[in-house]
C-alpha cells in the first residue's frame, strides 16, 4: 500500500487534471445511469394500451430533492406529450433523447480520458526523472554492488510496467467506483433486502480476486528480477563482444541467455496467465451473482403480498447486469496494479537507496587550492566496519605543485586511496583535510572541480568530439576546445575525422583508436583547468607511437599543477618529488626515487621485476 501511495504522491502536482478526469467520468456515469433507469420508464409508458389522446395529464408535482419528484415530473410531461402529439411523436423523442444520451456519456468518457493522458506521462516521466537523478546521487561503492543490467531494467521495463500496471488503470479507479455507487444507489431505491444480499456476494467475489492478486504480485516481482538477470547477460555479451569472439564462446554466451530467456518466460507465463484469469473469472462470478439474485429476487416476487413488483424487479436486474462490466474492469485494474506494485516495490529499492555520500547543510564553498593535501589516520573498508580494510592507518602530505606517484602490486589500494580524495568514498576512519579543512566540510561539487581525472581507461561518451571535451564545462567556446586539444596532442587526428570536432565518436568512442580516445579525455582535463590532477597511468596499454604523444600531452597537463599519480610503469614517475609504495593497504615505503632504490626495499624490487 505504502508504495501505491508513493507512486500516487507523483500525481498531486497533476491535481487539476486528475479533477477533470473524475468530473467527466461522474457525468459520463451519471449520463450512463440515466439511460437505463430512464428509458425503461418511457416504453413502459409508451407501449402502455391504457395510456392515450384521452388519458388525463398528471399534475406536476411539488418540487422536491427526491426521486419521486424526478419521476412524477417526468411522467408528466412525457404523458403530455403522449396525449397532445400522439405516440409515434413520443417514440421519435424517446429515439432522440437515446442518441443525445450517449452521446453525452461517450463525448464525456472521451474528456475524462483526455485529461489522464498528460497526467499518467506526466507521473511517469517525474519517476523517470527522479529514478536517474537518484542515481547519480548514489555512491560508486552501489554500482560495486548491483548489476548493470538489473539497473537498466529498472529504468525501463519496471518505469514501463508502473505505467500500465498503475497509472493507466487510474482512469478504472477513477471511473469505475462512481459508476458503481450510481448504480448501488439505484439498486437501494428499488429494494434494500435484495441490494443488501448483492453487496454480501460482491464481497466474497474481492476476497476470491484479492487472493488471486497477491499470487500475482509475487510473480510479477519475481519475473522483473528474471528480466534484469537477461539484460545483465546482454549488456555483458555487448560490452565484451571482442573476447566473446576472441575465445569463440559464442555458443557459451547462447546457452546462458537461452537458460535465462527460458526461465524468464516461464516466470512471465504463470504471471500473465494470473492476470488474464481476472477478466473471465470476474465475469463468471458476476453472471453467478446475477443467477442467485434472479432466483433470490424472485422468490420475493413470486411470495403473496410481495412488496416488490415484477415491473420493479426486471428493472432491479437491468441494473444489476449493468454492474458487471465495471466490476470487471475494476478487478481487472486490480490485477494489474498488482502487478505495477512489484515494479514499483524494485523501483523503490533505488529511490530508498542510502546516499552515504552527503553534503553537510553549511559546507563550504572552496575554488582554490592553496597549499596541501593530508591523510590523517584514514583506514577504509568497502561495505561494513568489520569488512576487510582495503587502507590502513595511512598518513600522507601531498604540498601544491608536487607530483606525488603511488606504486605497489595489483590490490594494494592505490586507486582507493585517490577515490577518496574527491569523495567517491568517504573514509571508514580517520580524516583527509584539503588546506586545513576536512574535506567533508566542502561544497561537494566545489570539491570535485578542484581536481581533473585522467583513468587507464578512456571513459568517452556516445556524442562528438566536442562535446566529450567540453564535458562538465558547459560554456566553453570551440576557441577553447580546440587549445585543449592543442595541448593534448589531439587536434591533428580530430581534423583528419570526417566531420572534425562535430563527428560522433560511437559507444565509448570506439571509432577511435586507444591513444585516440586517451588524448581526448587529456583534453578534457585541460580544459577544465584543475589545480589537481589524478593519473591513472594514461600510457600504460598503449603502442610506442601513441605512448609518446599521450606521455607529451600528461606531461603538459601536469605543468604547474599538484599531480598524484598512479604508477604502472615505473620507468615514467622516476622524477617524481615523492614515491609512495603501497602493500595490503599499508604506506611501507616512502621518498624520492634515488632514497628508495638506496633502501633496497619493495620499491627496488619493484624496478628491478620491470627491469628485466
Amino acid at each position: 500500500m505504502s508504495n501505491f501511495l508513493r507512486i500516487l504522491g507523483y500525481a498531486r502536482k497533476y491535481y487539476f487534471l486528475a479533477f477533470l478526469n473524475m468530473f467527466f467520468n461522474l457525468l459520463a456515469a451519471v449520463f450512463s445511469a440515466f439511460s437505463i433507469a430512464m428509458i425503461m420508464p418511457f416504453l413502459t409508458l409508451l407501449f402502455d394500451k391504457e395510456i392515450g389522446t384521452r388519458t388525463t395529464i398528471p399534475p406536476v408535482p411539488d418540487f422536491s430533492f427526491t426521486v419521486s419528484y424526478v419521476i412524477g415530473l417526468f411522467n408528466h410531461h412525457f404523458i403530455k406529450i403522449i396525449v397532445e402529439q400522439g405516440k409515434m411523436q413520443a417514440l421519435y423523442l424517446v429515439c432522440a433523447l437515446v442518441v443525445i444520451i450517449f452521446f453525452l456519456k461517450n463525448l464525456f468518457r472521451y474528456l475524462a480520458m483526455f485529461f489522464l493522458v498528460p497526467l499518467r506521462n506526466g507521473v511517469v516521466k517525474d519517476i523517470r526523472q527522479k529514478l536517474f537523478e537518484k542515481l547519480l546521487t548514489l555512491p560508486l561503492s552501489y554500482f560495486s554492488k548491483e548489476r548493470k543490467g538489473d539497473i537498466l531494467a529498472k529504468m525501463t521495463s519496471d518505469v514501463q510496467e508502473i505505467e500500465y500496471g498503475i497509472i493507466s488503470t487510474l482512469e478504472a479507479l477513477f471511473k469505475e467506483p462512481v459508476i458503481l455507487l450510481i448504480f448501488l444507489g439505484l439498486l437501494l431505491y428499488v429494494n434494500v433486502q435484495l441490494t443488501v444480499f448483492v453487496l454480501v456476494m460482491i464481497l466474497f467475489t474481492a476476497l476470491i480476486i484479492g487472493s488471486i492478486g497477491k499470487t500475482l504480485k509475487r510473480a510479477a516481482l519475481k519475473g522483473q528480477s528474471k528480466l534484469g538477470d537477461m539484460i545483465t547477460v546482454v549488456e555483458e555479451s555487448l560490452s565484451g563482444m571482442r573476447i566473446v569472439k576472441a575465445f569463440t564462446a559464442e555458443r557459451y554466451q547462447l546457452e546462458k541467455f537461452g537458460n535465462v530467456n527460458q526461465s524468464y518466460f516461464r516466470t512471465m507465463t504463470r504471471a500473465l496467465r494470473q492476470r488474464d484469469l481476472s477478466s473471465p473469472l470476474t465475469e463468471f462470478l458476476g453472471i453467478t451473482i446475477l443467477a442467485v439474485v434472479l432466483w433470490f429476487g424472485g422468490k420475493i416476487v413470486l411470495e403473496p403480498g410481495s412488496s416488490l413488483q415484477p415491473e420493479a424487479f426486471i428493472f432491479f436486474m437491468v441494473t444489476f447486469s449493468q454492474l458487471i462490466a465495471p466490476a470487471k474492469s475494476f478487478s481487472t485494474a486490480y490485477y494489474n496494479i498488482q502487478k505495477g506494485l512489484a515494479s514499483a516495490e524494485r523501483i523503490g529499492k533505488i529511490l530508498d537507496a542510502d546516499i552515504r555520500i552527503r553534503q553537510k547543510p553549511d559546507a563550504k564553498s572552496v575554488s582554490a587550492f592553496l597549499d596541501k593535501i593530508e591523510f590523517r589516520n584514514v583506514s577504509f573498508a568497502y561495505y561494513n566496519y568489520d569488512d576487510k580494510r582495503v587502507l590502513q592507518n595511512i598518513n600522507l602530505t601531498i604540498r601544491k605543485g608536487k607530483m606525488v606517484a603511488l606504486v605497489g602490486q595489483s590490490g594494494a589500494g592505490k586507486s582507493t586511496l585517490v577515490d577518496l580524495i574527491p569523495r567517491f568514498y568517504d573514509p571508514s576512519e580517520g580524516e583527509i583535510l584539503i588546506d586545513g579543512v576536512n574535506i567533508k566540510d566542502y561544497q561537494l561539487a566545489d570539491l570535485r572541480k578542484l581536481m581533473g581525472i585522467v583513468t587507464q581507461e578512456s571513459i568517452l561518451f556516445n556524442d562528438t568530439v566536442a562535446n566529450n571535451i567540453r564535458f562538465g564545462v558547459e560554456k566553453a567556446s570551440l576557441d577553447d576546445i580546440v587549445s585543449a586539444a592543442k595541448v593534448a596532442n589531439a587536434h591533428d587526428f580530430i581534423m583528419r575525422l570526417e566531420n572534425g570536432y562535430d563527428t560522433v565518436i560511437g559507444d565509448r568512442g570506439h571509432k577511435l583508436s586507444g591513444g585516440e580516445r586517451q588524448r581526448l579525455t587529456i583534453a578534457r582535463a585541460i580544459l577544465s583547468d584543475p589545480p589537481i590532477l589524478i593519473l591513472d597511468e594514461a600510457t600504460s596499454s598503449l603502442d610506442t607511437e601513441n605512448e609518446k604523444l599521450v606521455q607529451d600531452a600528461v606531461y603538459r597537463l601536469m605543468e604547474h599543477r599538484t599531480s598524484i599519480v598512479i604508477a604502472h610503469r615505473l620507468s615514467t614517475i622516476q622524477y617524481a618529488d615523492e614515491i609512495v609504495v603501497l602493500q595490503d593497504g599499508k604506506i611501507i615505503e616512502q621518498g624520492n626515487h634515488i632514497s628508495l632504490m638506496a633502501k633496497d626495499g619493495i620499491y627496488k624490487k619493484l624496478v628491478d621485476l620491470q627491469a628485466f
